[in-house]
């Protein structure tokens, strides 16, 4: 047991559930305007709006222009996925089978409404590879917008974007690819100007920011007609996300965005990140119970090697045998310990669609659960947790 004052001490590992409020800045004054208003307190509370929105693009390294304020990720992929039903020459819409749950969903709802749409397979690592998009484009003929995320936010598997690009530059006539970036921004490098992709989603309390806030990306090129969408409603984000604007989101957004994302700190952090998942998941494989998910992440463990970006040093599934996850996180929450079974926003149902389509076999899929570091976890957080996790298996 592990206390401080006679009390259970929390430890966080469900960072890529929802990070911790480490990022917080105090309330801007007098930002109480409504940004479409045209008298002084909107034109102030515009003014920082669109500053947030300068210093977030700053930090993607893409226009100004091309950032839309949402209230989050799930509402972003959603908007890039149901402006497909917009479009001229609609075709399919296929998305990777290892997707977040609003993709998921998106892509039932589409079922239902008689859209075509087609699933892209993942290796046994959890990701879309060149060669199962190629089969994808292969058996559909129509596909017209893909749906990809760049880093697993079960297994942490890190999706070589650029290379799948190489191949949807080819594609006539052109496929809108959209990728969720949620547990990517600030975690690992990404590059999306030179990926090409044309629009991602991202969420600020992944990073440490306010829940309720994030943003959609949507790419502008010479000759591209203005992306017409689904949902209407009020005008703003020039018509992209009706709503009146979270200003203070938007600039908490911007503040985490500088603050965790930037290359230097991003660097920094990445680095530590690496050497404690490495720590942590060579001490886990001595363990006879656990099984390390995929089994493959258990061989990409030096620092030095470049076989670690094949996975997020975020986030890790693992099995021990004979408990299921549930029981497991339970056990440690006891403890005072915070680990998933999952995704949060997929919580409620015992199903493991990622791990399934990996081709996990069904008794580890129950038995899995996620362990996820974030910017403030110590090498004492995690042998402390080593530690809780040896003392649950002596009884379970």
């Amino acid at each position: 047991m592990i206390t401080k004052d006679s009390e259970i001490r929390r430890i966080y590992f469900d960072w890529a559930a929802s990070a911790p409020d480490i990022a917080l800045f105090p309330i801007e004054p007098g930002l109480y305007g409504n940004p479409s208003s045209l008298h002084s307190e909107g034109r102030a509370a515009k003014l920082a709006l669109e500053d947030a929105r300068q210093r977030c693009a700053a930090v993607l390294n893409v226009p100004a222009n091309t950032i839309y304020f949402t209230s989050g990720g799930t509402e972003s992929n959603g908007i890039a996925i149901f402006s497909a039903l917009m479009r001229r020459g609609q075709g399919r819409i296929v998305a990777s089978a290892a997707e977040h749950s609003s993709v998921r969903e998106a892509m039932d709802t589409l079922d239902k409404m008689g859209k075509p749409t087609g699933v892209i397979a993942v290796d046994s690592e959890g990701r879309v590879t060149p060669e199962t998009l190629l089969k994808a484009l292969d058996k559909y003929k129509d596909v017209r917008f893909a749906s990809v995320m760049a880093v697993n936010n079960e297994t942490g598997s890190v999706t070589d974007i650029a290379s799948l690009m190489d191949i949807i530059r080819k594609q006539t006539p052109p496929v809108h690819f959209h990728c969720d970036i949620v547990q990517a921004v600030g975690k690992v490098p990404i590059d999306i100007s030179g990926w090409g992709i044309d629009s991602a989603s991202i969420s600020a309390h992944k990073i440490g920011g306010p829940r309720g806030i994030g943003l959609l990306y949507l790419r502008h090129s010479a000759g591209q007609s203005k992306t017409e969408v689904f949902y209407k409603g009020g005008g703003q984000e020039n018509g992209i996300r009706g709503g009146t604007e979270n200003i203070q989101g938007a600039i908490a957004l911007a503040n985490c965005m500088e603050m965790y994302a930037s290359t230097k700190t991003l660097h920094e952090n990445y680095e530590s990140a690496k050497a404690r998942w490495n720590k942590l998941i060579t001490a886990l494989s001595a363990i006879e119970r656990c099984t390390i998910i995929p089994q493959q992440r258990s061989l990409h463990l030096s620092v030095q090697s470049n076989n670690t970006d094949r996975f997020s040093p975020y986030i890790l599934q693992v099995g021990f045998k004979g408990i299921p996850g549930e029981v497991l996180a339970r056990a440690l929450d006891d403890l005072g310990f915070a680990v998933s079974t999952g995704s949060a926003c997929s919580s409620s149902s015992p199903e493991r669609p990622v791990l399934a389509a990996m081709g996990i076999e069904e008794n580890l899929r129950i038995e899995g659960i996620r362990i996820s570091q974030g910017f403030t976890t110590t090498d004492e957080d995690i042998d402390l947790l080593l530690d809780a996790i040896a003392e649950v298996l002596k009884f379970l």
